[in-house]
């Protein structure tokens, strides 16, 4: 898409005013970056170690919800949802924020109540939608629930199940969901365990894809 804008010299002393612009649609799909997806896991296995009981990375599991509604029911997907754009001119929401609202909505899972921590992923959902002729490029969020608390499900879901690692290529439909997991895997997992076996470097992009929930 090409942007033009306008400027025009206004009374004496010269002043420059902004007097709006244009844009003109190329040809090709709509590019859509209004939807976040959160894949929310859990870890589930003990194993006991030299310094007492940790988790065991292999115990991860990872939250699907089915879908009762819309041209998706039937469908088992990670938390999804729009970034709520806003009213009268307003700011709308970050990526930040709808992700940690839609987990709310759709899972109960909030700060005080199930949620331990929130990692943005590096990598970007992409994906065509023939029927709507556009590519949508969906930021992607990784949030660690407490074993202690099952999600509380909203009226557009009717199930949820929890999914082992070892079976998320099998249950996982998508391609792009299943790089997702597997960058949660690989970059956010061992932090999250932590077996002492991450190197410096590996301990740093942790740090930096950990993000602040409250701001």
């Amino acid at each position: 898409m090409a942007v033009y804008c306008r400027w025009r010299r206004v009374g004496r002393p010269t002043r420059w005013l902004w007097s709006g612009g244009y844009t003109r649609a190329m040809s090709g799909p709509v590019i859509r970056t209004d939807i976040v997806d959160v894949y929310v896991f859990r870890l589930a296995g003990q194993v006991a170690s030299v310094s007492g009981t940790r988790q065991n990375a292999r115990g991860v599991e990872f939250l699907q919800l089915r879908r009762s509604t819309g041209r998706m029911a039937g469908t088992w997907q990670p938390v999804m949802g729009h970034i709520e754009m806003g009213l009268g001119g307003a700011t709308g929401e970050t990526a930040v924020a709808a992700a940690l609202r839609e987990m709310a909505e759709e899972t109960g899972y909030r700060l005080g109540d199930g949620l331990v921590g929130l990692w943005q992923l590096e990598s970007v959902h992409t994906y065509f939608l023939a029927a709507e002729d556009c590519v949508m490029m969906s930021p992607c969020f990784a949030a660690q629930v407490d074993s202690l608390h099952e999600p509380v499900l909203d009226e557009a879901h009717d199930a949820h199940r929890w999914v082992p690692r070892d079976r998320v290529d099998r249950l996982f439909t998508w391609p792009g969901q299943r790089v997702a997991i597997g960058q949660v895997v690989r970059d956010i997992l061992p932090a999250v365990v932590g077996d002492g076996l991450m190197d410096e470097a590996q301990a740093a992009v942790a740090r930096a894809l950990r993000i602040n929930p409250t701001g």
